[in-house]
């Protein structure tokens, strides 16, 4: 079953250096859906703990089996339009609508 269109839930602002989650969640695609997050239309990569992420001074988790984007200390950088995308393979992905948040 192809995914439908998720909830994204994004706070519309944030205090610098609080922890910020944000949430995507879809539950009629069969199998469950991934999710990717997009922060101004750029794809945001999921930290893995190697060395690579770590030299891109990545302050976020992304978890794409759940769907949340976990800000563990918000910066002034972290504002902007954030949007998920859920996809299983079946069908067309589908997006949430964008929302702004601002820190």
């Amino acid at each position: 079953v192809a995914p439908t269109t998720p909830v994204c839930e994004v706070p519309s602002s944030a205090m610098t250096g609080t922890i910020v989650q944000m949430s995507c969640k879809e539950t009629e695609g069969s199998p469950p859906s991934e999710y990717q997050w997009y922060k101004n239309g750029v794809a945001l990569l999921e930290k893995t703990g190697t060395g690579s992420s770590r030299a891109a001074n990545i302050t976020y988790t992304m978890n794409k089996k759940s769907g949340t984007l976990v800000f563990n200390t918000v910066t002034k950088n972290d504002t902007g339009e954030y949007f998920c995308e859920a996809s299983n393979g079946i069908g067309l992905s589908q997006k949430c609508s964008v929302q702004r948040m601002q820190v």
